[in-house]
């Protein structure tokens, strides 16, 4: 069967692959659509699966809010090199997996990755991730993703550093205007500059402040300054310590940056002041591309010494 333009142009929008890919599909098959559309997939599926090995520790971070804020998901995807992190094919591609998480009734990325994909229902979550890697011929890979639905409240996001960093805020109020979304936004971009740990003490676990006081005694005990001092005065200076520490890692006794002389507490007050109700940051989700990823350091010139066989 001949091979029209115009059948090569139909497989090239279905699949997004290149066009002499689809040409081959359509000689391989005989000019059957459908089964060229699956001869696409299976070499796209091969494809990825001689990228997988390659460290993908690039990509971006994006956020998905619904209208009412309801409803509100973060990705993490990663591919190999921030040249490609930057593309627009890669960007709307991640754009569409955080549109995606937003509706998942998936609670791991393993249950994600098998559901259908939302743009094509042909075929999964990881098929399309398959077919993306083999469009842009370098592995990638959907790291996390989360999920928020605010029952009484909404939620906000905020992407920072062109996706370097993603956040998203669950607030808890019955007032959803203009002021409290702009004070979630700060809180937003605090989240993103200061790194906490916690949303505040109350989550600190008793392990965790069991173990931090043991460092803190031994550092203390180790300071000959400390060795003539009573061991009641050693004991509030430990605590006194510990404290400043839970004020640098829980949010809402950080020091506010757009206000040195506001704790964020103090600032989510000052709001819910001016609305006319209370306002609780409730939680967050805070995503940083590459976070816990060991790069691999490439030297390029010996990697191009070596296909010359040099």
């Amino acid at each position: 069967m001949a091979i029209t333009a115009g059948m090569v142009k139909e497989l090239r929008e279905m699949t997004g692959a290149g066009m002499m890919d689809c040409k081959k599909a359509l000689a391989a098959t005989d000019g059957d659509m459908d089964k060229a559309v699956e001869f696409l997939r299976e070499k796209g599926l091969a494809a990825a699966e001689k990228k997988a090995g390659r460290i993908a520790a690039e990509g971006i971070c994006a956020t998905n809010v619904s209208a009412d804020g309801k409803v509100a998901s973060i990705v993490e995807v990663n591919s190999e090199t921030d040249f490609v992190a930057k593309n627009d094919t890669f960007v709307s591609y991640v754009a569409e997996v955080a549109a995606q998480a937003a509706k998942t009734t998936a609670t791991d990325i393993d249950a994600f990755l098998a559901e259908p994909w939302a743009a094509d229902t042909t075929k999964t979550v990881k098929e399309a991730l398959a077919a993306q890697i083999a469009v842009i011929g370098e592995n990638m890979n959907i790291r996390r993703f989360e999920k928020i639905v605010a029952e009484n409240g909404f939620v906000e996001s905020y992407v920072h550093g062109g996706g370097r960093i993603g956040i998203l805020v669950e607030v808890e109020t019955s007032v959803y205007n203009e002021a409290t979304r702009e004070c979630a936004k700060n809180v937003a971009m605090q989240i993103a500059a200061m790194n906490p740990k916690y949303t505040s003490d109350a989550e600190v676990s008793p392990e965790y402040l069991a173990h931090e006081r043991e460092i803190l005694k031994t550092q203390a005990m180790n300071d000959p300054a400390n060795a003539k001092k009573p061991e009641n005065i050693v004991e509030k200076m430990i605590e006194g310590r510990l404290a400043k520490q839970l004020k640098e890692i829980c949010l809402l006794d950080q020091v506010y940056v757009k206000d040195g002389d506001l704790t964020v507490q103090k600032y989510v007050d000052s709001v819910a002041k001016e609305v006319g109700a209370p306002i609780v940051i409730k939680r967050f989700v805070r995503f940083e591309t590459g976070e816990g990823i060991e790069k691999k350091e490439e030297d390029f010139a010996a990697e191009v010494a070596k296909q010359m066989g040099q």
